[in-house]
């Protein structure tokens, strides 16, 4: 049985990235999370009016990877002391949330907060899903986008460097160069 955990922590084309390569994770989805419009769209959303950040919504088997372990990835692959912003990406749609399904997982996130972050902690409302072109961006990407390699190549280094016990095996050779 899978659980469900959704995320923002910048570019969702970098959360995609990050936890797609995690073992026990079966499916990683860009999208919307904690606005106020209804059915937003990439347009919308990239003018930071609706409220939206753009999250990854992804179903793990908590009997191969725990939520602990995907908060320790989600916190070690972004700055989560840096209110309304990732790097170049600025705007509240960059914010660092996560957004819990159930108590335990609220629990366990404001169990992780340390001094100095500015990650909310939110209940799960709803998730949009991202247009089609956002799916697996960096890896149809990474060789033809600069923002790839500026900006995604450091985040899945640092994963492999950190967590190199819970990468699927397809994704650790060959390493990201």
């Amino acid at each position: 049985m899978t659980e469900v955990a959704t995320v923002a922590g910048g570019c969702f084309w970098c959360t995609e990235a990050v936890f797609k390569r995690l073992k026990g994770v079966t499916k990683v989805t860009p999208g919307y999370s904690g606005g106020k419009m209804d059915d937003p769209d990439y347009d919308h959303v990239s003018m930071g009016t609706t409220g939206h950040a753009e999250a990854i919504q992804l179903e793990f088997d908590p009997d191969v990877i725990s939520f602990d372990t995907i908060l320790d990835v989600f916190f070690a692959t972004h700055d989560p002391t840096t209110l309304n912003a990732q790097g170049n990406d600025v705007g509240t749609q960059y914010r660092s949330v996560i957004f819990y399904h159930n108590e335990e997982q609220k629990k366990l996130a404001e169990s992780k907060m340390k001094p100095g972050y500015v990650t909310q902690i939110t209940r799960f409302e709803k998730f949009y899903d991202a247009e089609s072109y956002h799916k697996d961006y960096y890896d149809k990407n990474k060789d033809s986008n600069p923002y790839c390699t500026v900006v995604i190549d450091p985040k899945v280094k640092k994963l492999l460097q950190k967590f190199s016990e819970e990468i699927k095996p397809e994704y650790l050779s060959p390493v990201v160069q």
